[in-house]
């Protein structure tokens, strides 16, 4: 049978393609080979942009990456914009696994021409960095380099920082030459492109989630009949606990790594995160008035 194309925009060592690859293979072997999904990584199919169009459109079913290309097309996906929401990555994944948040988020979705299959992370984002931030005083003035989000702007800015947009191809030369101080990615980014070598600190700020989501056409995915639907929904399953695991490992890795080369780890005191979620206030409010009020309301509550 014929192959349906899976596409990411995301080099092939990630946990993106990882959760891809695991989703193809797992589809494979729970229809004893007669579904076939081939994975095609690095952008060869296009950009974030390119692919959440063409999957829109149906010429490419399936499609793994990062929630934060998708805000534009769907804007309640601002939710995950939401800054220091979450302590851990464990209260993370309890929350995007709680079964009333995850179906107002399916429908978001779907809302939106896709159907969610699942969602994986790679851990929090955190900020690399040559000052040392040992108190909520010492973001003051650093000029970071962030993407082109006007609540994560917005966030750098509430916190005295100075936030600057751009292309990550230019990152690792804007740290070598001093243009900007400091960056903020998850683990695995922060070591696959070598940052940390220009770095003498990283801090962990957790401060939002790094969510990939596995999507497909919705139309697409309708049309299968429902014993494929069903394969393909315990597919993504465990493809997400994998990758989750996988994550976790790579990131203990990457950290392992980041220290061996003398770039000193800062973990941030619970009194630093409250007077950093105090300073977010008003990238909350910005945020609350532009998504569905039983979608903030169902994200931030804790129990």
């Amino acid at each position: 049978r014929y192959s349906w194309p899976l596409a990411t925009a995301s080099p092939e060592d990630t946990v993106t393609q990882i959760f891809a690859e695991k989703f193809a293979e797992e589809v494979a072997d729970l229809s004893d080979g007669k579904m076939k999904i081939q994975v095609y990584a690095n952008s060869t199919l296009g950009g974030d942009r390119d692919l959440l169009e063409t999957c829109s459109d149906g010429d490419i079913p399936f499609v793994v990456q990062n929630t934060a290309p998708q805000v534009s097309f769907m804007s309640d996906l601002a939710v995950f914009d939401l800054p220091c929401v979450f302590d851990s990555l464990d209260d993370c994944r309890k929350k995007i696994d709680d079964p009333e948040f995850y179906s107002l988020i399916s429908d978001v979705y779907t809302d939106g021409g896709y159907h969610l299959l699942g969602m994986a992370d790679q851990g929090f984002r955190v900020m690399s960095t040559n000052k040392p931030v040992n108190s909520f005083a010492d973001f003051k003035g650093q000029k970071i380099r962030t993407m082109e989000n006007s609540y994560h702007l917005a966030f750098w800015k509430a916190l005295g920082a100075n936030p600057t947009p751009m292309s990550f191809s230019e990152v690792y030369i804007g740290l070598q030459q001093h243009t900007i101080d400091a960056q903020e990615n998850p683990y695995e980014v922060i070591v696959s492109n070598n940052l940390y070598e220009q770095q003498d600190y990283v801090v962990e700020t957790n401060h939002l989630p790094h969510l990939i989501s596995l999507i497909v056409n919705d139309d697409f995915f309708k049309d299968l009949p429902e014993d494929e639907q069903e394969i393909m929904t315990e597919a993504a399953q465990l493809a997400t606990e994998y990758a989750r695991e996988q994550s976790d490992a790579r990131i203990a890795d990457k950290i392992a790594t980041i220290e061996e080369s003398g770039t000193q780890i800062i973990t941030l005191s619970d009194e630093t995160r409250k007077e950093i979620r105090e300073a977010s206030q008003g990238v909350y409010e910005a945020i609350r008035k532009v998504i569905q009020p039983e979608i903030y309301n169902a994200y931030m509550d804790k129990e």
